[in-house]
C-alpha cells in the first residue's frame, strides 16, 4: 500500500515538478534573448524622463477630455441662442437631430481616427504621428468657435463640421499615447504610468467645468439679465454668443502648448528595434533617455526580424488563435463601458435638472445656466471622476488590471441598479443630496475601474508590430458604445409621457429605465472581462508571446508538457 502511495504520488507530481523548472528555464532562456535595450527599460528604475513622458502624453489627455465634455457645458445654450421660439413657456433647445449631431458628431470623428492613427502608429512610427494628432486638435478647436454665421443652420453645419475633425485628432492620441507610455515604462510600474497619462483626462474634465463658471460668472456680473420667465428677450444677451465660443476655443491652449515636447521625444526603443529593425538606434536612443550605455545587437534583432517576416499577420488565422479572445474581451469590455460612462458623463445635466438640483430653465437666464451646469460637473468631478482616476493609478500594479476592472463593473451595476429601482424616492427633495452621491459613486468605480483599465490593458498584451493598431480597435470599439450612448440617451431619458418631453422629442422610456439599462449593460461587462488576460508585473514581450515565437523559432522540437 505505502509502495503504490509513493509511485501514484510520483506519478501525479514528479511531472508537474519538472514542468515548473522546465517553466523557469525558458523564462530565463527568454530573458536572456531579450534585446539588452528591452530588458534594461523593463528594470529601469522611476526616473526623471518617466514623469516627462507622463506630463507630455497626459496633457494630450487633458486636451481630449476638455474637448469632448465641454459640448455638453454649453449644448443648452446653444439652444436658448438659435432656436428660441416667441411665446414659448420654456426656453429654446436644440431640435433632437440637431442635438444628437452636436453631441454624437465628435465622437464619428474620435472613432476613425483612432483606427486610422493607430493603424499609421504601427506603420511610420509612434513619434511621426503623435505631433500630427495635436495640430489637428489645436487647429479644429480655434475652428470650433469660430463656427461661421449667425443663423442656426450655418452654424450648427460649421460646428459640426469641425468638431468631426477635432475628434478626428482626438482619436489618433488614444492609441499612440497608451503605446507610447507603455514601450517606454518599466514591468513594474507600468499600469501606474499608463493609467497616470489617461488620468489626466478627470483633470480636463474639471478644467472645462472651471472655465466655465469663470467666464458665465463674469459675463453675468458685466451683463446682468432677467430669467426667461420675466422676459424672455432679453434673458438670453447678445454677448451670450462670445461665451460658448470661447469655452471651446481654449480647449487649443494646453495641446499648443505640448507640441513642442512632443517633437523632441524619441521614439520607442520597442518600434525602433523590434519593428523598424534599427538595432543600432533604438540604443542610441534609450543610453541617453536611460542615460546608460547599451549595446546594439543588431545581429540578434536580424535574427529577430528574419523570424517574424515568417511571422502572422493582424487577423490572420494564427493571430485570431493567438489574440482573438483577447482582442474580443479589450473591444467588447471598453464598448459596454462606454455606453454607460459616456451616456452619464454627456447627460448628467439632464438628470441633475430632473431631481431639481438644477432649477427650471424658465427661472434663469441664459448666461446663469451655463453657471448652473457647470458647477454641478464640476462637483462630480472633484468628488469622484478625478479621485476615481488616481486611486487606479496606486493600486493597478498592487492588485492587478483584472481585478479593478471587474470590481468597478460590479459597483457600477449595483449603484445603477439602487438608483434607478428606487428612482421616485430620489426624485424627492429630502433625498436629492443622497442621490447625487450614488450617482458620484457610479462614477468613483468608473474610474476605479473599467474607464482606466480598458485603455491600459490593449497597450499591453498585443505584439509590437500590432500594438497602437490593436489598441485604436480596441478604443474605437469603446467609441462606437459612446456614440450608443451619446445618441440613443437622448431619446430613451424622454418621460414616457409626451406632454412632458422635451420639445421635438417623441415619447421614451424616462431616466429610471434607463438608468436600469445601463446597470444591465455594466452587469455584461463583468461577463466580458473574464477574456482579458492580466499583465501586471509582465513585460509587454512575454505578455504579446514574442518571447515565445523566438523561442519556438530556435527549437525545432517543442515539449509538450504531461499534466
Amino acid at each position: 500500500m505505502l509502495t503504490l502511495i509513493i509511485v501514484s504520488a510520483n506519478d501525479y507530481f514528479f511531472p508537474k515538478i519538472c514542468w515548473q523548472v522546465k517553466s523557469i528555464e525558458t523564462r530565463r532562456r527568454m530573458a536572456r534573448d531579450q534585446l539588452q535595450v528591452l530588458n534594461a527599460l523593463d528594470v529601469a528604475k522611476t526616473q526623471w524622463y518617466h514623469f516627462t513622458a507622463i506630463i507630455i502624453a497626459g496633457m494630450g489627455f487633458f486636451t481630449d477630455a476638455y474637448d469632448l465634455f465641454c459640448i455638453s457645458l454649453v449644448t443648452k445654450l446653444l439652444g436658448r441662442i438659435y432656436y428660441h421660439v416667441d411665446g414659448a413657456e420654456k426656453p429654446g433647445t436644440l431640435p433632437p437631430n440637431v442635438a444628437a449631431a452636436v453631441n454624437g458628431v465628435a465622437f464619428c470623428g474620435t472613432l476613425a481616427g483612432q483606427l486610422f492613427f493607430g493603424w499609421l502608429g504601427d506603420k511610420l512610427g509612434r513619434k511621426k504621428v503623435y505631433g500630427m494628432t495635436l495640430m489637428v486638435m489645436v487647429l479644429c478647436s480655434i475652428a470650433s468657435g469660430l463656427s461661421f454665421g449667425h443663423e442656426p443652420k450655418t452654424v450648427m453645419a460649421t460646428l459640426c463640421f469641425f468638431r468631426f475633425w477635432l475628434g478626428f485628432g482626438i482619436g489618433g492620441d488614444y492609441p499612440l499615447s497608451a503605446t507610447i507610455m507603455s514601450e517606454y515604462a518599466n514591468k513594474k510600474t507600468r499600469g501606474a504610468f499608463v493609467s497616470a497619462v489617461f488620468a489626466m483626462q478627470g483633470f480636463g474634465i474639471m478644467a472645462g467645468g472651471i472655465f466655465a463658471i469663470i467666464i458665465s460668472s463674469a459675463f453675468e456680473a458685466k451683463f446682468p439679465a432677467p430669467a426667461y420667465e420675466d422676459d424672455p428677450l432679453k434673458s438670453t444677451i447678445p454677448q451670450a454668443d462670445l461665451v460658448w465660443r470661447i469655452i471651446l476655443m481654449v480647449g487649443a491652449i494646453p495641446a499648443a502648448m505640448t507640441y513642442y515636447s512632443r517633437s523632441k521625444m524619441p521614439e520607442t526603443a520597442r518600434y525602433t528595434a523590434l519593428v523598424a529593425k534599427d538595432a543600432k538606434q533604438a540604443a542610441s536612443d534609450m543610453s541617453k533617455v536611460l542615460q546608460m550605455e547599451i549595446e546594439p545587437e543588431q545581429q540578434k534583432v536580424e535574427h529577430i526580424s528574419k523570424e517574424k517576416s515568417k511571422a502572422f499577420s493582424l487577423l490572420s488565422k494564427e493571430f485570431m488563435s493567438r489574440h482573438g479572445l483577447h482582442l474580443l474581451g479589450t473591444t467588447s469590455t471598453w464598448f459596454l463601458l462606454d455606453i454607460a460612462f459616456y451616456s452619464q458623463n454627456l447627460f448628467q445635466k439632464d438628470i441633475f435638472s430632473a431631481i431639481g438640483w438644477i432649477p427650471p430653465a424658465k427661472s434663469m437666464n441664459a448666461i446663469q445656466e451655463v453657471f448652473k451646469i457647470a458647477r454641478a460637473q464640476t462637483l462630480i468631478a472633484l468628488c469622484s471622476t478625478v479621485p476615481g482616476y488616481w486611486f487606479t493609478v496606486a493600486f493597478i500594479d498592487v492588485v492587478g488590471r483584472f481585478a479593478i476592472q471587474m470590481m468597478g463593473f460590479f459597483f457600477m451595476t449595483v449603484f445603477m441598479f439602487a438608483l434607478a429601482i428606487p428612482y421616485n424616492h430620489w426624485t424627492h427633495k429630502e433625498n436629492r443630496i443622497g442621490f447625487v452621491i450614488m450617482y458620484s459613486l457610479t462614477f468613483f468605480f468608473a474610474n476605479f475601474g473599467p474607464n482606466a483599465t480598458t485603455f491600459v490593458v490593449p497597450a499591453e498584451i498585443f505584439p509590437a508590430r500590432f500594438r497602437s493598431t490593436c489598441h485604436g480597435i480596441s478604443a474605437a470599439s469603446g467609441k462606437l458604445g459612446a456614440m450608443v450612448g451619446a445618441f440613443g440617451f437622448l431619446y430613451l431619458a424622454q418621460s414616457p409621457d409626451k406632454d412632458k418631453t422635451d420639445a421635438g422629442y417623441p415619447p421614451g422610456i424616462g431616466v429610471r429605465n434607463s438608468l436600469i439599462v445601463l446597470g444591465v449593460v455594466n452587469f455584461l461587462g463583468i461577463l466580458f472581462t473574464f477574456l482579458v488576460p492580466e499583465s501586471k508585473g509582465k513585460s509587454l514581450e512575454e505578455m504579446s508571446g514574442e518571447n515565445e515565437e523566438n523561442e519556438n523559432s530556435n527549437s525545432d522540437n517543442r515539449t509538450v508538457p504531461i499534466v
